[in-house]
């Protein structure tokens, strides 16, 4: 898309010899003979660089409509005049403007400045949206099987241009999931732009994602760029997909459709070209049954469907995880804690229904409550709730725990590990639970003892 330069010049010879030396470079112009014409065009068009002349003969001279334009919004500004002098280069300048140009006007220094004005544009909005991001922690934790599929899904979808719809359940890392892939994408230097469609009210959405032209409803002062703007030549994020209304899907769809749209409260036609993920913890086809979401919206957005898996599939992944839980918790002051071979077959029997994102505030959470460097299987069943009916494991997953003991150790897990089920089982019934493994129950209480079972 080409870049939009306002020309704000009285004299029609300048704004015409400008223009076309503009538009031969490939840049789109927009001229205006006065300085407020120039402010409201700036007001409705999508300008990404002004040229404006100091000595206008009108009743707004060039300083005056500097001051107007910076309080309104944050497009470069170069002066250009033909009686230009020190002070006044540098009075432009500590009001705002980015150069300033001498008359008459030579052809290479003007494409200079434009370029160097236009390119501390586009880091001005990059430091922007960084600024405005939370730290991007872009590394997926866990070599559970499941999770190497999805690394690999990644590595082959994130080069191309595709867009991807990121499905799985609340705490699962969709959004790291959309993080990695934009790092590994074409588009990595440029930040991916986020949008929560669940944290936005519903009346606001349209303005967050098209923008808004000044005095398009209560409160728009001044107009404003939107989503779609901000992600133009990158990647849009759009979580928690399922959220919007009906009305604002459409809208969206017509956009995905054709990269172009218009403000709220704006007739002017913006194109763009964006590379969109999305990400839902809804099961959208049954959504999609309800009514409560657009099918053709969907099929647009289901190019490259990724499923993120649930904890309680990658059990394995939990000794992982919670090394480099305790290893980020340092920096905000927590004591890093080790945990034992007995603490990780307690955490890998629960069903963990709030996924990583619970597992992260659980481990935090004995960081502060466990005052001993050595966290206990009996420290964690006396924080972790205990399931309504055994979570069943599989032999892997108990395998990686039992070789991280010795022999001894790894036998007293699978004493303490076999009764708590059986335990679990019978409803912690002893004298059910005594008969069902063939001890005495007398035996079995001696044995629950000295594995530090407690009822």
């Amino acid at each position: 898309m080409s870049k939009r330069i306002l020309i704000i010049d009285d004299e029609p010879s300048i704004r015409e010899s400008l223009s076309g030396i503009l538009q031969d470079e490939g840049f789109a112009t927009v001229a205006a003979s006065s300085a407020e014409v120039g402010i409201d065009l700036i007001e409705e068009e999508n300008i990404d660089l002004v040229l404006l002349d100091i000595w206008l003969g009108d009743n707004m001279d060039g300083m005056t409509a500097l001051e107007k334009i910076k309080e309104r919004c944050t497009v470069p500004v170069i002066m250009i005049s033909g009686h230009g002098t020190i002070e006044t280069a540098v009075q432009a300048t500590r009001k705002g403007a980015f150069d300033f140009v001498e008359k008459p006007l030579s052809y290479d220094k003007i494409i200079l400045a434009i370029t160097n004005g236009l390119r501390f544009a586009q880091l001005e909005q990059e430091n922007l949206l960084l600024r405005e991001s939370t730290p991007r922690k872009t590394e997926l934790i866990g070599n559970a099987p499941v999770m190497l599929a999805l690394k690999q899904q990644i590595e082959m979808v994130a080069p191309t241009d595709a867009w991807v719809l990121i499905r799985g359940e609340h705490g699962t890392g969709k959004e790291l999931v959309a993080q990695t892939i934009h790092q590994l994408s074409q588009s990595s230097k440029r930040p991916m732009v986020e949008v929560n469609c669940a944290a936005i009210p519903e009346e606001l959405i349209e303005s967050e994602l098209f923008g808004h032209e000044k005095g398009s409803f209560t409160g728009a002062h001044a107009g404003k760029q939107g989503k779609f703007d901000q992600a133009d030549g990158g990647i849009l994020f759009l979580d928690e997909i399922g959220d919007m209304s009906l009305k604002t899907q459409a809208k969206i769809l017509r956009i995905l459709q054709e990269q172009k749209f218009e403000r709220v409260g704006g007739h002017k036609t913006i194109k763009v070209n964006v590379r969109v993920l999305a990400a839902t913890n809804k099961n959208l086809e049954e959504e999609i049954e309800t009514g409560n979401f657009r099918a053709d919206l969907f099929w647009r957005l289901n190019v490259v469907p990724i499923h993120v898996p649930s904890l309680r599939d990658r059990l394995e992944d939990i000794p992982l995880l919670v090394e480099n839980i305790t290893h980020h918790q340092i920096g905000k002051g927590l004591t890093r804690k080790i945990f034992s071979p007995e603490a990780f077959a307690v955490m890998m029997r629960h069903p963990w229904p709030g996924n990583v994102r619970e597992l992260k505030n659980f481990v935090e959470r004995l960081a502060i409550m466990c005052p001993e460097e050595m966290v206990t299987g009996e420290q964690v069943s006396l924080f972790l709730p205990r399931p309504s009916s055994p979570t069943p494991t599989n032999g892997e997953t108990s395998m990686s725990i039992y070789l991280m003991a010795d022999f001894k150790d790894a036998k007293r897990l699978f004493e303490k590990e076999y009764l708590l089920q059986k335990l679990l089982h019978n409803d912690n019934n002893i004298s059910k639970t005594a008969e069902e493994v063939g001890l005495e129950r007398s035996h079995l209480h001696k044995k629950l003892k000295s594995l530090d079972i407690l009822l």
